[in-house]
């Protein structure tokens, strides 16, 4: 990466305003407008997610936006998690309401009063749902734009299975999800981390969360797929008859994708000092022709450029710059806005043959005859986006380190940041307080430990109380 650390946070607001991605002059403070530069790539992603989904026997609804006081306050522990982030609505033009309602914070106290209603047997298993939509968290945190806001975009996927084997068998298809589109799609690096039983979703048995690194050194969460047991089941009575007419009550899991956020990661992780990069198949121009014209031979220049963009307009989405501008400010106004590949034509381009093709990514330049240029141009893209997802795993190699000190801890994420691996007592909830003493000495959070892995600190003290330690957690300072 060579956006400097000190400098993402400027960096980024500069991109989110130049590239016309957000405008945050929405006088509702944690609310932004999403322009169509950031809206069209989101609407692709959005599309991708809900293909794979589908593909995955996931069928597609939509639920209210307003869930009433009584279906949140059912589940104590839901509750007790979400009640602090809620905005409530209590009227209804001058009338107050007799029942208070929220914006949903996130799905669970609206679906699964209706699934309690939807199955009956176990004919009825497994279901599938999602539903694409805005969630409403009243963040009191610093909030940036698609980072960290009131108002977020995102998929929700609620699945009921007859019993554990079928909920521990999707969180392990929502892993597998999260890798097909998050970093083989997009290109964006991460760890799945199980997180420890104080910080998990409110109500779930165990939540396992997909973080990201973002420039400055600080943690991002992804998606995040939860096991929910027979929790919420019990509470809105979602059962099933089984063979021998037993009613028993159903296994629960949701997995959320908040489709901005990994939007902002996407900008954040492949963008440079020029302004945005993304993969090929996002970009909103994926071929920017940039005419070079003179005072003679313009009028050929300029109906050879309008042939070739309507030729690659067949396969790609294609923009031929015939502004007044100087062929530089093109170059940088393309670069900036991210399309994905530049190509050049002048008198002599077309004399010779050859257009010239810039790679977005690497700036690497190269000669192309014009009729080869559609299937050279695909491959251009393929091999960007290769080149985009291997140059941000390798960058995202350097951000795990280790630490056996709470000095130690605080010099490396005070130096760098990063995810780094700290020997810890328990992942129980009587670990909180040493994930608190470990926040409270370097300003760092308890991720968790990493999904999948059996290595266990062998002979090693807890890094924040000294007792013998039974698993490595990663500790990060987080958005």
């Amino acid at each position: 990466m060579d956006i400097p650390k000190e400098n993402f946070s400027d960096w980024y607001n500069q991109i989110i305003r130049e590239a016309e991605l957000c405008d945050l002059r929405y006088n509702l403070k944690g609310f932004v407008v999403i322009m169509p530069n950031a809206a069209d790539v989101i609407s692709r992603m959005y599309r991708l997610y809900e293909d794979a989904l589908e593909r995955k026997n996931h069928r597609k609804s939509y639920f209210p936006a307003l869930i009433s006081e009584k279906n949140l306050e059912a589940e104590k522990d839901h509750i007790e998690g979400f009640a602090p982030e809620v905005f409530w609505v209590t009227k209804a033009g001058n009338n107050e309401l007799e029942e208070k309602m929220i914006m949903r914070p996130t799905s669970e106290t609206a679906m699964y009063p209706m699934y309690s209603l939807w199955i009956n047997g176990k004919s009825d298993l497994p279901l599938k749902v999602y539903q694409s939509c805005q969630v409403w968290r009243y963040e009191t945190k610093a909030t940036k734009p698609l980072i960290r806001g009131r108002e977020f975009y995102w998929i929700e996927a609620h699945n009921v299975f007859p019993d554990e084997e079928g909920a521990l068998s999707q969180v392990t298809e929502d892993m597998e999800t999260t890798e097909e589109l998050i970093h083989q799609s997009f290109g964006v690096p991460f760890i799945f981390f199980q997180r420890p039983q104080w910080d998990k979703f409110a109500g779930a048995v165990n939540t396992y969360a997909a973080d990201t690194m973002m420039p400055d050194g600080k943690a991002l969460q992804l998606p995040s797929t939860h096991n929910l047991g027979t929790n919420f089941a019990k509470v809105f009575n979602v059962k099933y008859m089984d063979e021998l007419g037993e009613e028993k009550p159903c296994w629960q899991t949701c997995y959320g994708p908040c489709i901005s956020r990994i939007f902002a990661a996407i900008v954040a992780i492949h963008g440079d000092n020029k302004g945005m990069v993304l993969p090929f198949h996002l970009a909103n121009v994926q071929v920017a022709i940039v005419p070079i014209l003179k005072k003679d031979g313009s009028k050929e220049v300029t109906s050879f450029v309008e042939k070739l963009a309507e030729t690659l307009s067949k396969k790609y989405r294609v923009v031929a710059d015939f502004t007044p501008n100087t062929p530089g400010f093109k170059y940088n106004f393309w670069e900036l806005n991210g399309a994905a590949v530049r190509v050049e034509v002048g008198a002599r381009d077309i004399e010779s043959g050859k257009a010239v093709v810039v790679r977005r990514d690497t700036g690497n330049k190269e000669f192309v005859p014009f009729d080869e240029l559609p299937k050279r141009i695909g491959e251009v893209g393929e091999e960007m986006n290769k080149g985009l997802r291997d140059r941000a795993d390798a960058w995202f190699e350097t951000l795990q380190t280790e630490a056996g000190t709470l000095d130690e801890l605080k010099e490396k994420i005070e130096k760098g940041g990063g995810f780094v691996k700290v020997p810890f007592c328990t992942d129980a909830l009587k670990g909180e307080a040493c994930a608190e003493k470990i926040k409270e000495f370097c300003s760092a959070n308890v991720r968790g430990s990493k999904y999948g892995s059996n290595e266990k600190p062998e002979g090693k003290k807890c890094i924040a109380c000294g007792k013998p330690a039974t698993i490595y957690q990663y500790a990060a300072r987080q958005y």
